[in-house]
C-alpha cells in the first residue's frame, strides 16, 4: 500500500483476494493535464497499469472500474478509447457525470481480483 505524498489516501488496498485503486486522472508525464477526453482516458490507463503491474497484476484482473466524466457528450470519445484497454472477458462498469476536483474531464477507479 502506497500513499499520495500530500493526500490523505491510500494509492491502493490489497483486502483479502482483491485490489482496490484510487482514482486515477490523465495526468501525461510530465505532469499536464491533455485536453481531449481520449488522451486523458489512455494516461488514466497507462497509470492504472503501471500500479497494477507494481502489484504483479495486470489488465486481465480487473473485474470494475467506476469512471467519472465531466460532460456527457465526452462519452462516445470517452467509451472509443475506454474500449481499446480491455479484451474479454469485459469489467464491470459504471459511468457517470460528475465535477472533478481538478481541470480534468476523465477519472477511473478499478477493482481487480488477486
Amino acid at each position: 500500500m502506497n500513499s499520495a505524498p500530500s493526500l490523505p489516501f491510500s494509492k491502493t488496498r490489497r483486502i483479502g483476494n482483491t485490489l482496490y485503486l484510487s482514482g486515477e486522472l490523465g495526468f501525461s508525464e510530465d505532469g499536464t493535464v491533455p485536453e481531449g477526453v481520449e488522451e486523458q482516458t489512455h494516461n488514466c490507463f497507462k497509470r492504472i497499469k503501471a500500479t497494477l503491474e507494481s502489484e504483479g497484476l495486470g489488465m486481465q484482473n480487473v473485474v470494475s472500474c467506476t469512471c467519472y466524466l465531466t460532460n456527457t457528450e465526452d462519452f462516445a470519445a470517452f467509451n472509443s478509447a475506454y474500449a481499446q484497454h480491455f479484451s474479454a472477458p469485459l469489467p464491470v462498469r459504471t459511468t457517470v457525470q460528475s465535477g472533478l476536483m481538478i481541470d480534468a474531464r476523465v477519472e477511473i477507479t478499478v477493482i481487480a481480483e488477486i
